[in-house]
């Protein structure tokens, strides 16, 4: 797709989207975790619509200094769950705000707490990679990746958060939300980019048969007349577009045998990523399967990123330039 009318778009989204106060609003909350600080997160994310989220603050700010952070984004289905579902970073001294997605949740029993209050617009099928698929301005994702740039600007926001380190985070439908907003956002210093969702798309016909790409192989089945349009939006939402505009330093991560999102998605993200990046293959590991050996990597990775930190650069539709 060419990058003007990716940079059109997102500027226009983006734009409206600030118009609108984050609103954010934090509760603290008692929990088990010794030495953190926690609170229940909510900010207006697209169309002012409440995100829910959790903050966990490792050891005690005001003596340390803010804390660098991870944004961490979900998989499909999957809520914020409990804060004990989330501790890794903390344990290693980072800040981290863990993100519900908008209308998921139950997945693997962790809960979330933010609807999708959007009404449909035309037919879909039963989940969310459909909903409102016809028009750029109406499909889900549109949401979904404001709420993530928002999400960004609400962690940067907080006095116990040092705005010059933030990393987004995420594997699958996660790691596709991390990629976009680490291309979306101004405000990002590095992504974590694991089997992302939604990349490299060829059409809503050649997908796998796996949830939830299952979802475009039943609506293209369903309203075959419809495929052209729904193609069209998804190519303003395929994070393998949107990695060409990447400006911060990214690690990839592949499983190579991932039969849902298939590595060679993986890796055209990672090809068409242009600033600094590292790409990770395990060959033999399955989708989102747990991975110790990728985390140290990833702790490794933010470690040596944020030592030597330079301020964010613009996000490309802010610049307005092609690539």
């Amino acid at each position: 797709m060419p990058g003007d009318e990716l940079g059109r778009f997102w500027h226009a989204t983006l734009t409206e989207a600030a118009e609108l106060p984050l609103d954010v609003q934090l509760t603290s909350v008692a929990t088990p975790l010794a030495g953190c600080d926690v609170y229940d997160v909510s900010f207006a994310g697209a169309h002012g619509h409440r995100v829910a989220a959790w903050l966990i603050l490792p050891g005690s700010r005001a003596a340390d200094g803010p804390a660098p952070c991870t944004v961490q984004f979900l998989g499909y289905g999957e809520g914020r769950g409990h804060v004990l579902d989330s501790v890794l970073w903390p344990a290693l001294g980072y800040a981290t705000l863990v993100v519900d997605t908008r209308g998921q949740s139950g997945a693997g029993g962790r809960a979330g707490a933010t609807p999708d209050p959007v009404g449909l617009t035309h037919p879909q099928v039963p989940g969310f990679v459909t909903r409102g698929i016809l028009d750029p301005a109406t499909y889900y994702y549109r949401d979904a990746y404001v709420d993530a740039v928002r999400a960004v600007a609400v962690a940067a926001g907080h006095p116990g958060v040092d705005a010059g380190r933030i990393a987004t985070t995420g594997r699958s439908q996660g790691g596709q939300l991390a990629l976009a907003a680490a291309v979306l956002s101004p405000l990002v210093g590095a992504a974590l980019v694991e089997s992302p969702f939604l990349a490299a798309l060829p059409d809503p016909t050649r997908v796998p048969d796996r949830q939830p790409y299952r979802e475009l192989l039943r609506f293209a089945e369903s309203y075959p007349d419809l495929v052209p349009r729904a193609a069209r939006t998804l190519a303003l939402f395929d994070v393998a577009e949107l990695a060409a505009y990447g400006r911060c330093p990214a690690l990839f991560s592949v499983a190579g045998q991932d039969q849902r999102c298939l590595p060679e998605t993986g890796y055209a993200a990672h090809a068409r990523y242009p600033a600094p990046k590292r790409l990770l293959t395990w060959p033999l590991a399955e989708h989102a399967a747990p991975n110790t050996p990728l985390r140290l990597a990833e702790a490794e990775f933010l470690a040596g990123v944020f030592a030597q930190a330079a301020p964010p650069a613009p996000a490309f539709w802010q610049e307005g330039h092609d690539r």
